[in-house]
């Protein structure tokens, strides 16, 4: 299945490079990781085929960990999957593990932007922060994981038309006052939570003996 897979890798990506799957089924996020592991990885896109994974667990890194090994199960092949949550300091740390779903199972980012502003509004204090776990898991159940971070706040309105999630709404405190969403992926790779996660595992397996690091 493993040798299957590898057909499904665009025209042109390099054979010397490492694979892993990708665990996830969002669109404009396998897009941004695939921008960032560029001539690093040879990356698989998850096969429409895998059944969809319920993210039941109550922690970032739960979550990362379930998605990769199931994919990694169902294609006998190493896959990466990421879990990410934006942390409202006056929320009390919602909607954290829950961002995803924030709204309700069923809602778009666009209702799940709109809760957020809600259950801010008249707040004073509009500081954030996005969290990313990756995970790396392989068939045996060997795992790597990481973590990235970016503090922030977040805007009174959405603005931007770039990224996804929350981005129209989160100003990150290393930018000139432009949401994620107004900022080109270049800008954004350059301080996102997913970017620095994803560095954080690339030195991790890079670290690994030879065979492990396949």
């Amino acid at each position: 299945m493993f040798q299957h897979l590898r057909l499904l890798v665009p025209t042109g990506a390099s054979g010397n490079l490492r694979t892993l799957v990708l665990a996830s089924a969002n669109p404009k996020k396998v897009a941004e990781l695939a921008e960032l592991m560029e001539g690093k990885f040879e990356i698989v896109p998850r096969p429409d085929a895998a059944p969809d994974t319920i993210e039941d667990k109550d922690t970032l890194v739960g979550n990362a960990v379930k998605k990769a090994a199931e994919i990694a199960t169902f294609t006998g092949a190493p896959a990466l999957a990421d879990d990410t949550g934006l942390f409202v300091t006056a929320l009390g740390g919602e909607p954290g593990v829950y961002s995803a779903r924030y709204a309700g199972p069923a809602c778009d980012a666009e209702a799940n932007v709109s809760k957020l502003l809600s259950a801010l509004d008249g707040a004073d204090d509009r500081s954030a922060y996005f969290e990313t776990v990756i995970a790396v898991v392989w068939p045996d159940g060997r795992q790597v994981l990481a973590d990235g971070r970016v503090d922030g706040t977040i805007g009174h309105n959405p603005v931007g038309d770039g990224g996804f999630g929350y981005d129209p709404v989160f100003i990150p405190i290393e930018s000139d006052g432009r949401s994620f969403a107004e900022m080109a992926s270049s800008e954004k790779a350059e301080i996102s939570h997913r970017a620095r996660a994803l560095n954080n595992v690339i030195l991790k397996l890079d670290e690994l003996p030879g065979e492990e690091n396949q």
